[in-house]
């Protein structure tokens, strides 16, 4: 059973890994010459200074030392603990553009490198971010933690 829970707690917590990396990834440099709105448009419907750029750059230095953390097994449940509280909070200010009904700008860039601009519903964006979420309360409860028979040694 423990051999079990440690291969899908290596499961769980790669794909959280990669999720929170591409998220930090592209909340810190994103592809030139397309650039990430989300946090320009919570400042512009708050009203709030502190999110674009603080925020942007808080966000994605934290999302890559919890990506770091769940990557290690001794660290991986206080990671994934963390990975919960930064979803959660990251759900929450996308679910209120959502009930706002607010659209967020997204940038494509063609084959070309011509930056294209539409606005995109944020739903794909709270669906990627409670994704992440169900993967980090998973990796909660299904990464096996410290082995009896090797701390008493």
């Amino acid at each position: 059973m423990r051999e079990a829970r440690t291969i899908a707690s290596w499961v769980i917590a790669l794909i959280v890994t990669v999720l929170l990396v591409w998220m930090a990834a592209d909340t810190l440099a994103p592809q030139p010459p397309a650039k990430n709105h989300l946090f320009e448009v919570f400042r512009d419907s708050s009203e709030i200074a502190f999110f674009e750029p603080t925020g942007r750059f808080a966000f994605g230095v934290i999302a890559g030392l919890v990506a770091l953390l769940v990557l290690v097994p001794p660290t991986r449940r206080v990671g994934a603990i963390l990975g919960v509280l930064v979803m959660a909070g990251m759900a929450a200010l996308v679910g209120q553009l959502m009930m706002q009904g607010i659209a967020v700008p997204v940038d494509t860039v063609d084959a070309a490198g011509k930056v294209t601009t539409a606005d995109s519903d944020p739903s794909t964006t709270l669906y990627l971010v409670l994704g992440t979420l169900a993967a980090a309360v998973a990796l909660i409860f299904v990464h096996p933690g410290r082995d009896p028979d090797r701390a008493t040694g």
